[in-house]
């Protein structure tokens, strides 16, 4: 593992890096959550949820959206975010051009823009959403999801309320063949704090069913 720097639409972007030493292993973005309310690729939760793929042999890739640690740029409301994103993922594909599957993981704002990217990308064949934010943010673009993935959140979530997490969930659910599962943390809060382990355990536990179907 190591930190890396590499190029994204408006500078660099800063990242940290694990590659995996399998010939065909597959690849997993994280992302982190909002930079103008203290997300950066070091929160706990970003962290936890990188060295979950990790430890399941990915090569898996998290970084700072511009403005943040030291990517350069400023926050952009979304655009931007996702315009870095998808350098990233080019950048990881690039590092890995004998990859299997790949995942997308974000955390919050880095759910919705995960999900974006999602849609705009084809090749990506699951995802974890943590917390997202359904009650700021329009998720319809979504709908219907075009991959099987797992959506995470919290029973004392304030910032991204349990109601409205469920109901994208349930529209999420309408396309068949894709298969969302969600668990909802009894307790826990936007930042899944006193909950880490058990989150990270389900992100964990997730991905080993998804590869256990695939081998």
């Amino acid at each position: 593992m190591s930190g890396v720097i590499f190029n994204g639409p408006v500078g660099r972007l800063e990242g940290y890096y694990c590659h995996s030493e399998r010939r065909h292993a597959n690849l997993a973005l994280v992302l982190h959550s909002h930079t103008q309310l203290g997300g950066s690729m070091n929160h706990p939760l970003p962290k936890r949820v990188f060295d979950a793929f990790a430890e399941r042999g990915f090569s898996v890739l998290r970084f700072n959206f511009r403005g943040a640690g030291r990517s350069q740029g400023e926050f952009d409301s979304g655009n931007g975010e996702l315009a870095d994103a998808a350098s990233a993922l080019d950048w990881l594909r690039i590092q890995n051009p004998e990859h299997e599957q790949s995942w997308i993981a974000g955390f919050s704002f880095g759910a919705w823009i995960g999900m974006q990217l999602l849609m705009r990308r084809p090749e990506i064949e699951g995802f974890v959403s943590i917390a997202p934010p359904a009650n700021l943010y329009d998720f319809n673009f979504l709908v219907p999801c075009p991959s099987s993935g797992l959506v995470l959140n919290g029973s004392a979530d304030k910032l991204a309320p349990p109601k409205e997490v469920g109901k994208l969930v349930d529209r999420l659910r309408t396309r068949n063949g894709i298969d969302i599962q969600q668990r909802t943390f009894r307790g826990a809060n936007h930042l899944f704090e006193n909950h880490l382990d058990p989150m990270a355990k389900a992100v964990g536990s997730y991905i080993d069913s998804r590869m256990s179907v695939t081998c």
